[in-house]
């Protein structure tokens, strides 16, 4: 199962070459996704490079013999950005992703899109991306406001189910991608964003008729627009993106795209998510993030499917996720404190709830690109997990989570 989950795009970074700024306006393109060294080649073609890393030390009571703590490092994620436009109109993206860090590790292929990005309202991405979704996919790990967004977080979606991408019926994509198309753009000067995407889902196991795997995203901005390359999100801008307030619906849909191959079952996920972030008089930056979700499966998966296990064991039931954080204005060295409280909880059909609170700091150094995040939590989502059949069973326990972050 993912656990120490990588979803996010490449690095983001507005364009940082005066011509090139130029190119991309008279283009009317969307802001570019480009890393930390451009090369020029002519006044329309570029290449940008960039990395990402994440990594952690997590202490966990009682998951040892005796109800010892665990202690761990972790490479959580290390990623190399490579962005290119060929043409006015047509870009290139491929990013990598260690997503076997956790067992020795394998640079894989994350994303890998060609782009045809014609205008503000209309634009299309095919190759393997990820899939318009909740907030939190969108934001991805490195763009997230919390460190543990997706360790101790509410249910994945499908193609976030599993680290690697198998056609044996357990994997619908990795890391929060898969392959296909997405159309996306928006309107009302850039107040309305949609999303509409078209992938391969489910891959064998109950899927026997390779049905489609559908998904959406439209979202409002009802004060300062929200400035990402393509359809992506973030979880705080730390007061640098004005006042945000975005509210969003996305939608998930695969026909067969649960269970297993005796007992398939129809996928269906909704969620609903919340940004809310306010610069104070003082200048100090409140942050609210909230997702609820509803996930069904029908026609099929019965709960003793379930509870024999193997298939693709999509959740099914209600979660939700809230957390509010206040970064202070003083600078104290070289970064800003940022305290922050969270409460993710899970209620599956058929099986235990399970529920975390967290309460931590974020030392902000340079934005998404240096940070450091130090959080305590507990509940017992972390020792029940992704086992929702009916005998799931686990301890609530305390953890700690000391998390790096440094991109460029």
């Amino acid at each position: 199962m993912n656990d120490t989950i990588g979803q996010t795009a490449g690095k983001r970074l507005l364009p940082a070459l005066p011509a090139l700024a130029l190119a991309i306006a008279a283009g009317g393109h969307a802001p570019a996704a480009e890393a930390g060294a451009t090369f020029k080649i002519d006044d329309t073609k570029w290449v940008s490079v960039g990395a990402g890393l994440r990594t952690s030390f997590r202490s966990t009571e009682g998951a040892a013999n005796g109800g010892k703590w665990t202690n761990d490092f972790n490479l959580d994620n290390i990623r190399l950005y490579l962005n290119g436009q060929i043409h006015q109109y047509i870009k290139l993206e491929f990013n990598t992703d260690c997503q076997t860090c956790g067992d020795g590790g394998e640079m894989r292929i994350l994303d890998a899109i060609g782009k045809f990005e014609l205008n503000s309202m209309f634009n299309i991405w095919a190759g393997r991306m990820l899939v318009p979704a909740e907030r939190r996919e969108m934001n991805g790990p490195f763009y997230s406001a919390i460190y543990n967004i997706f360790a101790t977080g509410t249910p994945f979606e499908p193609a976030d189910f599993n680290l690697v991408i198998k056609s044996d019926g357990t994997s619908a994509g990795s890391f929060g991608r898969d392959d296909g198309a997405t159309v996306w753009g928006s309107f009302f000067d850039g107040r309305l964003q949609y999303a509409l995407g078209f992938f391969r889902g489910l891959r064998g196991g109950a899927n026997v008729d390779d049905n489609i795997l559908y998904s959406q995203r439209i979202a409002y901005n009802f004060w300062d627009v929200e400035k990402n390359p393509g359809y992506y999100t973030s979880g705080t801008y730390y007061g640098k993106g004005g006042d945000i307030l975005t509210l969003a619906i996305s939608n998930q849909y695969q026909e067969d795209g649960a269970g297993t191959q005796l007992d398939p079952g129809t996928f269906r996920g909704t969620a609903v998510d919340m940004l809310l972030e306010k610069v104070l008089p003082n200048e100090g930056v409140v942050t609210l993030n909230g997702e609820y979700k509803n996930y069904g499966i029908s026609d099929g998966y019965s709960q003793a499917s379930r509870d024999a296990g193997g298939g693709f064991a999509m959740f099914e039931g209600n979660a939700y996720d809230v957390s509010a954080m206040y970064l202070f204005p003083e600078k104290l060295w070289i970064g800003q404190f940022q305290p922050f409280v969270r409460y993710v909880n899970v209620d599956p059909n058929g099986s235990a709830t399970r529920e975390v609170y967290e309460g931590g700091v974020n030392y902000v150094i340079d934005g998404h690109n240096a940070r450091i995040s130090l959080s305590w939590q507990y509940g017992d989502l972390m020792t029940k997990g992704l086992d929702y059949s009916s005998t799931a069973s686990g301890d609530r326990v305390n953890a700690m989570t000391l998390g790096f972050q440094w991109q460029i």
